[in-house]
């Protein structure tokens, strides 16, 4: 068989059928992946504890789906490298569930700048996708690295708001499928930007779909790989809290921002607050736990234009309450058409937004 390069057979160990992260671990730690490659192609067993339908599986598998792999890992500019490799990251290296392969495209070098989670909800309200652009642009800005999980709602928010930064820190996505299946199929530009402009990594080798059971998976990689995970929005049972779990396994500080009471997507989040989370209201709050200070004495911030008299009476009317326009015009003693001008003048300065016929002010 012709010898090919270690990272082709690292990626054709990770993509064996019945695979699981810690059978890989195993195979990856028995050495030289080319010649536990070339045990597998002989028949031979060379793990205890194996079942013999796995066996049988892997013995199935020739010379052509390394072929396969190497040629797949290629046309989709994905590179590989196993926990044994120089260009693994150095955060995982002594984590105990850490990906025996890793699978990248774009920079992974932006893992070596200061790291901050950014996870929440994926029916996140108007005010918490927009505290996480927020939050992620200003981070970025500061040189921090904004990790995340690439999901609807406050996931993309916060990657997006790191990507507006021209001279910031690309962002690192985590993501359930292979590097180079987009999902959802809507993040299809997020996830080029990303590609080119920080790292989407996976332990789920090209071409893998995004099956239920891989979510969960990447919550332990977002996990390790930050210094601080804050959590925006999350109800109480939400995915968000599983990544909140990994955290807390290492060790890594875990912040939320505080939400309004009996409001779904903040329930996880006042949770957190109320068993001693630190909270996070402003981007100063996670560069203080992260030790770091301002540069200039001020962050990136999405500028818009000032709310005049009648907007700011809107705004203060309307509070952090999600209201109708005939809430908003009898709180602020306003005509109902008066209060829709001013609402949809406040929505083309970026002051508020509307979901579903409810408007929320992005006052952050």
């Amino acid at each position: 068989m012709e010898q090919l390069p270690q990272w082709a057979y690292n990626a054709a160990l990770a993509s064996l059928p019945l695979q699981t992260p810690l059978r890989l671990r195993r195979l990856i730690g028995l050495g030289d992946v080319g010649h536990v490659w070339e045990m597998l192609s002989n028949n031979e067993r060379p793990l205890d504890g194996i079942p013999d339908d796995v066996w049988r599986a892997w013995h199935s598998c020739g010379e052509a789906h390394v072929q396969a792999v190497t040629e797949q890992c290629i046309t989709a500019g994905v590179s590989v490298v196993s926990v044994h490799d120089q260009g693994y990251p150095d955060v995982l290296l002594s984590d105990p569930e850490a990906p025996a392969v890793l699978f990248f495209r774009g920079n992974s070098a932006v893992l070596g700048s200061r790291r901050v989670g950014i996870v929440g909800t994926r029916n996140a309200t108007q005010r918490g996708k927009y505290f996480a652009r927020e939050l992620g642009a200003a981070l970025a800005a500061e040189g921090v690295c904004v990790i995340s999980g690439l999901a609807r709602g406050i996931d993309v928010e916060s990657h997006v708001g790191a990507l507006s930064q021209q001279n910031g820190c690309g962002p690192v996505a985590v993501v359930a499928s292979g590097p180079d299946v987009v999902y959802p199929r809507e993040h299809h530009r997020v996830w080029a930007q990303i590609a080119r402009n920080g790292c989407l990594l996976s332990e789920a080798p090209p071409g893998t779909v995004p099956e239920p059971f891989r979510f969960p998976m990447r919550n332990r990689i977002i996990a390790g790989l930050s210094e601080v995970l804050v959590v925006v929005e999350s109800q109480s049972k939400g995915g968000s809290m599983i990544t909140v779990r990994e955290a807390m396994k290492r060790d890594v500080m875990v912040m939320a921002v505080p939400g309004s009471p009996g409001v779904p997507a903040s329930e996880g989040t006042n949770d957190l607050l109320r068993d001693g989370c630190a909270p996070v209201t402003e981007v100063v709050d996670v560069l203080l736990a992260l030790g770091l200070h301002h540069r200039n004495g001020s962050v990136a911030s999405i500028e818009r234009d000032a709310a005049v008299d009648d907007e700011r009476e809107v705004l203060r009317a309307m509070g952090r309450d999600s209201c109708s326009v005939d809430e908003v015009a009898l709180r602020a003693c306003l005509p109902v058409v008066h209060a829709a001008v001013l609402l949809g003048r406040l929505e083309a300065k970026g002051w508020v937004a509307n979901s579903g016929g409810w408007w929320e002010t992005l006052i952050v």
